[in-house]
């Protein structure tokens, strides 16, 4: 891991270690991504938190991220339902949030390194 701009934040919620997370409902404060669709801001630091802690989030860099199914090296990620990473695989015409790219394949479960590329897709 080479973590790059760091920013600290209050978590709305229950946050898992590397869980991607997502824009929170005030200013300051950020939550669990759960869709693709969902304002991305980074990855969470590798300590779980609790609501209303404060939770160090990674916005560039490279971050290790929770896989939520199988990847490829080289795909773009985006947040399932549990702040995991999955493959960004959006249906034609629609769009998706991305935290950043592979670096390495895994499978559900697995720790991979993810160079974060904050940015949407379209498919």
């Amino acid at each position: 891991m080479n973590p790059g701009l760091t920013k600290t934040y209050t978590a709305q919620g229950a946050i898992p270690a590397r869980a991607i997370v997502k824009a929170g409902s005030a200013d300051g404060t950020v939550a669990v991504a759960t869709a693709s669709t969902d304002a991305i801001l980074g990855v969470a630091e590798r300590l779980d938190v609790d609501d209303g802690d404060r939770v160090d989030v990674i916005h560039g860099g490279v971050a290790e991220v929770v896989c939520g199914g199988s990847v490829a090296f080289g795909s773009y990620l985006t947040a399932s339902n549990a702040g995991v990473a999955v493959a960004a695989a959006p249906a034609v015409g629609a769009n998706a949030q991305v935290v950043g790219k592979a670096l390495c394949a895994g499978v559900a479960g697995d720790i991979i390194d993810t160079l974060l590329t904050l940015t949407r897709i379209q498919g």
